[in-house]
Order: structure tokens, then C-alpha cells, then sequence
């Protein structure tokens, strides 16, 4: 079988308040976001940093009936899920799927930054919420969206 993951997309702290956790990494580690985003289906706010090839993104929730709001809700801020880079996020499901383990999304669905996306069942991974992440196509002049 090969390798289904190409690399670690992302890392996502749930924050209560955004700004001041933007703040706070700028002022301790020296770096400035990269990307900003509303993602009104997922019920969040982000703000992306680049580290490497991979991001650090912090998420506040639009509101506390939604994921990330129930989540700080239950277990305070801290690490929320980590995101793989993969090839196709449809057939990495499919292989998932046909491992057994439990799906949140059943299909992709699109994700911040042109991405697109979905979730795998903490119950599948010794409860680490996983996401799959599809970068965008290339836009034929070598820039991403």
C-alpha cells in the first residue's frame, strides 16, 4: 500500500479569543499571518501562520453551538485537530473507510484557502481529530489561490 499522507498541513488550537492568540504568537515566536479566513460551514474564524511547510492555525468559533465552540466549551483551549496533506482526499476516505474507521465526512467538501477537505472520527485515530486537507489546484502560473 503506499503512502497516503504527503505531509502535515496544519495544526489547529482552539482559542477563546483570536486576536490576543494572534498576538501572543507574533509577539512570541516573531511570525505574521499568512492567511485569514471566515469558514462559516465549519463555524470558525482562522488566522494561519507558516512554519516550514506546514501551518499553525488558530481557531475561535462563531458562535457556542458549533464544533469548535463546543469544544472549547468542553476541554478549554488547546489543540483542536491536525490536518495531513494528501493527494486526493476522496480516496484516502475511500481507503479509510474500508479500514473501518469512523468518518465524520463522508465526502470532500471545500476548506479554507481553496482546500479542500474532510474530517475523520477522533475514534479513529486514539482521539485526535483528524483532518484530510487537498491543496488547491495550481492556477497554471505556479501561485495557488
Amino acid at each position: 500500500m503506499s503512502e497516503l499522507l504527503t505531509d502535515v498541513d496544519h495544526v489547529g488550537i482552539a482559542v477563546r479569543d483570536l486576536a490576543a492568540a494572534e498576538e501572543e504568537y507574533r509577539r512570541a515566536f516573531g511570525v505574521e499571518p499568512v492567511h485569514r479566513e471566515r469558514v462559516e460551514d465549519q463555524g470558525v474564524e482562522e488566522v494561519l501562520f507558516k512554519v516550514g511547510s506546514s501551518y499553525i492555525q488558530l481557531l475561535a468559533a462563531t458562535g457556542p453551538d458549533t464544533p469548535v465552540g463546543k469544544f472549547l466549551e468542553r476541554r478549554g483551549e488547546g489543540i483542536h485537530h491536525i490536518g495531513y496533506r494528501v493527494e486526493d482526499v476522496a480516496a484516502v476516505l475511500r481507503s479509510l473507510r474500508a479500514e473501518g474507521i469512523p468518518l465524520i465526512d463522508e465526502l470532500p467538501r471545500p476548506g479554507s484557502r481553496g482546500a479542500t477537505v474532510a474530517f475523520v472520527h477522533p475514534k479513529g485515530f486514539r482521539g485526535v481529530l483528524v483532518e484530510l486537507v487537498q491543496e488547491p489546484a495550481d492556477d497554471g502560473r505556479g501561485a495557488r489561490p
